[in-house]
């Protein structure tokens, strides 16, 4: 991978709760990393650790509760649960106080003015933490629909210029034009309904569940384009035989259905669906979890392909670090709905400093009986490892590009360790 600096992907402060009855499921707790344009990304964790819920949490396919997501440098993705339930939490200590008021009122006729004053005073608060609060929610809102209007019009632009020129060049050759003509309003109207999260694909963990059994291939693959308003049909299948030869299927594939296949095969039908939008980023949900050993390899080695072909940039989500070692630049470790640890590949595996990671680099088998008799497993028991009541953890730089969830005793002993 060529040195590239550009950040394409922040995650700021993160935050996916679901609710439980009364309580909160906190799938994802206060997680932020940057995706530098061109790299491979690697999450990491066991399962259940909410690397999955971070990917859905980015391409929007969840509200997130709290945090930012920028894409390119535009937010594409705000919280705004937090704002609703700052707004009902606050109007329920207000009721709750003003009920005790209005009955020391009653109680009390001597101090009626005066707690009416202060009853007064509670709603004017409130309205102050109502009106701020639904602020915040309407500046997410417009911040999404202005990004988006923003950026098809910069697509509309680019096109007039480009097919400006094309115009031109072909003056007098009416079939020529024509043909211009027809290509500009295809590719104007998909400019016009396009979004900057789609510049954003995913490819699912379940090769069978992301699919529907009802659709062919050519549906399924071309379904993208048919929402962007493309409606040429002799366009749409050039477009989708092109991405079956790219992803190593065939051209007679299209026809056929999911059942049809094998898992390999239709998690290259995943592939070609998310590839086809031709995005910047792919987020790849444990994409070779579910398959067979050959088989991953060959999924692994075509998303290398596409990589560099296409000059992707990939988040790659899974719970085998040696697969994730092979593909990623940089690794986050996730643990309990927390980044744990954030660095370079070779430097996460040569220095693991959180106990999390190394208890998940001790469990790596390798083909060697002679080490595996050896090989020591190490347990991880976060409440025997840390004692956070009177230091709280946070993210930190350990040492340029290392990070680690820790608090300040725990960041002197990680420093000693790397020295």
């Amino acid at each position: 991978m060529e040195n590239n600096n550009e950040v394409l992907l922040k995650v700021d402060h993160l935050c996916q709760y679901f609710r439980l009855g009364h309580k909160d499921l906190k799938a994802v707790d206060d997680v932020s990393f940057e995706v530098k344009k061109g790299e491979a990304f690697g999450l990491v964790g066991e399962s259940g650790c909410g690397k999955t819920t971070t990917g859905r949490s980015i391409i929007k396919l969840y509200d997130i509760t709290s945090g930012n997501v920028y894409f390119k440098g535009q937010r594409i993705g705000a919280g705004t649960r937090s704002y609703k339930d700052a707004i009902a939490n606050a109007r329920l200590e207000a009721a709750k106080k003003i009920k005790l008021l209005r009955k020391e009122a009653k109680e009390n006729e001597e101090r009626k003015e005066e707690i009416q004053a202060e009853i007064e005073k509670i709603n004017s608060e409130l309205g102050a933490i109502v009106d701020k609060n639904r602020e915040l929610i309407r500046d997410a809102k417009s911040d999404s629909r202005e990004v988006d209007r923003q950026y098809a019009a910069s697509l509309v632009k680019k096109l007039e210029e480009e097919y400006a020129e094309k115009f031109e060049e072909a003056q007098g050759d009416e079939a020529k034009l024509k043909a211009l003509k027809k290509e500009f309003q295809i590719r104007s109207r998909v400019a016009k309904k396009s979004k900057l999260i789609t510049q954003i694909q995913m490819i699912f963990q379940d090769p069978i569940a992301s699919l529907d059994p009802r659709m062919t291939v050519r549906e399924i693959i071309a379904e993208g384009l048919v929402i962007n308003g493309i409606t040429d049909k002799e366009y749409i299948n050039e477009k989708v035989y092109e991405i079956l030869e790219t992803v190593g299927l065939v051209r007679e594939h299209a026809d056929r259905y999911p059942h049809e296949f094998s898992g390999g095969q239709r998690q290259r039908i995943g592939i070609a669906r998310a590839v086809i939008m031709q995005p910047e980023m792919i987020i790849a949900d444990e994409p070779i979890s579910a398959l067979d050993v050959s088989i991953q390899a060959q999924v692994i080695n075509l998303l290398n392909d596409l990589r560099d072909r296409m000059g992707l940039t990939i988040m790659f989500i899974a719970h085998d670090l040696s697969v994730v070692k092979y593909f990623s630049d940089r690794i986050g470790v996730m643990y309990f709905g927390k980044m744990v640890e954030l660095a370079d590949s070779d430097e996460l595996f040569k220095n693991p400093l959180h106990p999390y990671t190394r208890s998940l680099l001790s469990a790596i088998p390798l083909p060697d009986p002679v080490y595996e008799k050896q090989r020591v497993r190490i347990h991880y028991n976060p409440l025997a490892e840390h004692d956070y009541s009177v230091n709280a953890p946070s993210f930190r730089e350990i040492t340029p590009g290392h990070f680690v969830y820790c608090n300040d005793a725990e960041e002197e002993k990680y420093k000693q360790m790397v020295k």
